[in-house]
């Protein structure tokens, strides 16, 4: 099983504000970098960088060592036509353009899940089965 982790599971994995979330996204990174089922993309790296040191304060340097961390799962590079694609998935599905372009990237990356708070839980999209871990 090919997994997508949305930038929220990421953040949670560094955000010391809610202890059990935590814990929760620290075991799911661990869990598909250590079976290399986890795919990320260029989108999810920029909005972790942004959250990262505006919401939560983290240093740059540090968050950049996060990056280079995350260089562990498989990365799908964001490119005009993925843009288009993501467009056309958030209009089909009326969803924001940034869920729409991060489920256009797990479609062209054959993930079968969607980790992420940002759908509804347990609705299939393209073949993606989106859940909320949390």
């Amino acid at each position: 099983m090919r997994t997508f982790i949305d930038t929220n599971i990421l953040l949670y994995a560094i955000d010391r504000a809610d202890p059990v979330k935590q814990a929760i996204a620290i075991h799911l990174i661990e869990t598909h970098a250590k079976n290399r089922t986890g795919i990320i993309s260029t989108q999810v790296l920029q909005e972790f960088h942004s959250a990262a040191t505006r919401k939560l304060g983290i240093d740059a340097k540090i968050s950049r060592q996060h990056l280079r961390d995350f260089r562990v799962f498989d990365i799908v590079q964001i490119t005009p036509e993925l843009i288009e694609n993501g467009i056309d998935t958030s209009l089909l599905h009326q969803t924001s353009f940034w869920d729409g372009l991060i489920l256009a990237a797990a479609y062209a990356a054959n993930a079968n899940e969607l980790l992420t708070e940002d759908l509804s839980h347990g609705q299939t999209i393209d073949g993606i089965t989106v859940r909320n871990p949390f």
